[in-house]
């Protein structure tokens, strides 16, 4: 579980040196001189040798500008077939004049699915909750760990962007062991994260889903213009009152004895104040707290021996029947079938 303490930890500016590294393993395999490309970026090559060293994001962009003209590629040497230049801001312009977040996400599905050979990404939707899964063929046999992490981690912001929302994430799962650099996955996916998983995928309310794109083409051209620097860093502060209350939550033993006023008042705000700058972020009291209360009977489930019937009684509610209903609107599955079909 995670601290009481809601104090967001101050890191260093920049991007670690070790997903830096990870992240010239296409261009390495294609034959490149990455001594030469980072140098041609501003950054030293000695800078990498440690791994928790950071290198600044405008560099961290002009490198991989560089790396995707010199490979003619977007992916970075990735994928088995090459994204050309102009790939992904051709898949923006296809989404921007859709109706929804649903429509826009499975847009970018089938645009993937038709410039790609190896990748695919595909939206499932269980009760209240969006899967976003994003499986890499990997046909190169590259270590792809930090790829599917930054595809996934750019589609996140992107589509936060044309929604002018964040999209809070319930959790994150991966198909991979946790990396160097899994310090810095608070700031990535501030939620909960599973590593080793079956499949790569971000899960989130489905009520994201239903809310209209607010971008037009003109925005979207600017945007893109500001592109990778603009992706690099989150949408809106991981500071915002909607992440601080989540992390305030997950630190509470009983959510159910913490009201709206006490939150307030640990924020130094005025309940009315707090209501409203809450819905400025696109999210409410209820919100949140749903939202937590998923993540921590998942939580439960996936990583604890603990009884469902303790688990319901943890979460506030009267009775495990309850529990076992709210929980498969949540999910699509009762509690004990979610279990044996998730636990790591």
């Amino acid at each position: 579980m995670d601290s009481e303490n809601t104090t967001v930890p101050v890191r260093e500016p920049g991007i670690l040196a070790a997903a830096i590294r990870a992240q010239l393993a296409g261009a390495d395999a294609a034959g490149v001189d990455c001594d030469r490309l980072l140098q041609s970026a501003g950054i030293d090559p000695a800078a990498l040798d440690r791994p928790d060293n950071r290198i600044g994001r405008e560099q961290v962009a002009r490198l991989l500008r560089l790396e995707w003209d010199l490979l003619s590629d977007e992916s970075g040497g990735f994928l088995a077939r090459p994204w050309l230049p102009g790939t992904f801001a051709m898949m923006g312009h296809a989404c921007v004049s859709c109706p929804n977040l649903r429509r826009a996400l499975l847009r970018a599905s089938r645009f993937i699915a038709m410039v790609s050979d190896d990748l695919r990404i595909k939206l499932i939707e269980d009760g209240e909750e969006a899967r976003l899964l994003i499986y890499h063929g990997n046909h190169k046999n590259l270590p792809n760990q930090v790829f599917v992490e930054s595809l996934a981690l750019i589609w996140l912001r992107f589509f936060s962007w044309l929604i002018d929302r964040t999209i809070l994430l319930e959790r994150v799962h991966l198909a991979f062991p946790p990396p160097d650099y899994n310090e810095d996955y608070s700031d990535m996916f501030p939620c909960r994260h599973y590593f080793n998983q079956p499949e790569t995928c971000l899960v989130f309310s489905t009520r994201y889903l239903q809310m209209p794109l607010v971008r037009d083409g003109q925005q979207l051209s600017e945007f893109l213009g500001r592109a990778p620097e603009c992706l690099l860093a989150q949408y809106k502060s991981d500071k915002s009152f909607t992440g601080r209350i989540r992390r305030m939550l997950q630190g509470q033993h009983g959510i159910e004895n913490l009201s709206l006023d006490d939150v307030a008042e640990r924020l130094f705000t005025s309940p009315q104040t707090l209501r409203r700058r809450l819905k400025e972020e696109g999210n409410s009291w209820q919100d949140i707290k749903d939202s937590v209360r998923r993540d921590m009977a998942v939580y439960q489930l996936k990583k604890q021996e603990t009884a469902v019937a303790e688990i319901a009684e943890r979460l506030g509610f009267s009775e495990p029947s309850a529990f076992n209903r709210a929980f498969k609107k949540w999910t699509g599955l009762a509690p004990g079938a979610y279990r044996e079909k998730y636990r790591g």
